[in-house]
């Protein structure tokens, strides 16, 4: 699979300097934890469920967690796990429509809510487990990970295949500031031990909101949420470092994709939108997708990288923001370059900032790996044009 690949080739060839890369399920983790991008959260109980994975893969998704947990109700989830290996059969009959451009299966995880049903459900689905890529594991701390972590390596063993964990934090011991040193370096302890089976850590905000009746409005980010600001610093402090100790932590949720009463001005300057796209940052403001934009760029700027997904009109926004311009990259390419002749400091190919070669190296590594995965925009390309071209027609 491959960011963008679902668009023609005419349009990628315009859009960008370095097409994306080519990924799938058994590429490394250290590739997979970037490539992730919008991961689309789809409860398990869905009927349909195996035509909209592929649906949604045509129009561009690659990672999709499908949901036993709360997006289900109690009594449902007998239901919804015979549900989902059905439709993994479904899936695994319909193998050879993936063929061509768009049609890749996206990488699968689902989300469950006890250690038990990880080894219960990779008997069930049998040799359909290969179209898994590992499950999300709910609630994590080091007392409760544990458990997850044993059971997911457990059915690796067993079935022979890679299967990859991605913890979320979400938590009141995280929350709260009186357990939340001790909570971090014992989620800490736990997945450096499991180092090779966690695949990236997902920050549940909704979660933490909820632990003080909070809830962010459509014209606020969750860094506009202090409290919620505050943990996410101290994940990233602590999980996220760029060492070689760290692990990518992806963004919280945006929950909203419908019309809502604006308190705010817009978000979304009109300086990008040439005159032809205005009718797009228009709709964006419409629905709310201003807000989403904002998040997306401050998850970028404290150390988060891809993001939960509950609409797929979200998906375009998230990747377009995820393209690396062409600035960025010539910035990283010369900050590389010079730390291999030695350091100091270097004016700009664009000559509008400093690149000081080793305070910067970890931004251009990190950065560089986001583009051989999404790509580098044409110099010229901006983000509007990118997301322009990924929105469906």
């Amino acid at each position: 699979m491959r960011h963008f690949g679902h668009l023609d080739e005419q349009v990628q060839e315009a859009l960008f300097h370095r097409r994306p890369a080519e990924f799938d399920s058994a590429s490394p983790a250290a590739v997979l934890s970037v490539a992730l991008g919008a991961t689309l959260y789809s409860p398990a109980n869905r009927p349909r469920l195996a035509d909209d994975v592929l649906k949604q893969a045509a129009q561009g998704v690659v990672s999709m967690v499908l949901c036993l947990e709360d997006s289900i109700d109690d009594a449902e989830v007998e239901q919804a796990e015979a549900n989902l290996v059905g439709q993994f059969a479904d899936l695994g009959r319909r193998a050879g429509q993936w063929g061509g451009r768009g049609a890749c299966l996206p990488l699968l995880f689902i989300r469950v809510r006890t250690p038990g049903q990880i080894t219960d459900l990779a008997a069930r689905l049998g040799g359909d487990l290969r179209l898994l890529s590992g499950f999300v594991l709910p609630k994590f701390t080091e007392g409760s990970g544990i458990p997850f972590l044993e059971a997911l390596t457990a059915a690796q063993e067993e079935h022979g295949q890679r299967l990859l964990a991605m913890p979320v934090l979400e938590s009141p011991e995280l929350l709260h500031l009186e357990t939340r040193q001790e909570t971090l370096a014992g989620i800490a302890r736990t997945v450096d031990k499991y180092r090779e089976n966690v695949l990236a850590l997902r920050l549940g905000v909704t979660d933490f909101c909820s632990a003080y009746g909070l809830r962010r409005a459509p014209d606020m980010t969750a860094y506009d949420v202090q409290i919620v600001a505050g943990v996410i610093a101290d994940v990233v402090n602590v999980l996220g470092r760029a060492d070689g100790t760290g692990f990518t932590v992806t963004g919280p949720v945006w929950e909203y994709f419908r019309v809502h009463e604006r308190m705010f001005k817009p978000q979304l300057r009109r300086t990008p939108f040439t005159p032809k796209a205005e009718k797009l940052r228009a709709a964006l403001i419409e629905h709310d997708m201003d807000g989403l934009l904002r998040e997306i760029e401050l998850d970028r700027a404290n150390g988060l990288l891809g993001k939960t997904c509950i609409h797929p009109s979200h998906v375009p926004a998230v990747h377009a923001l995820s393209v690396v311009s062409h600035e960025e990259y010539c910035d990283a390419a010369d900050i590389l370059d010079g730390d291999r002749s030695g350091g100091g400091v270097l004016r700009s190919a664009y000559t509008n900032k400093m690149n000081e070669v080793k305070p910067h190296r970890a931004w251009a590594e990190r950065t560089l790996r986001r583009a051989e995965v999404f790509g580098v925009a044409r110099e010229g390309v901006t983000f509007v044009e990118l997301l322009a071209a990924a929105l469906p027609s």
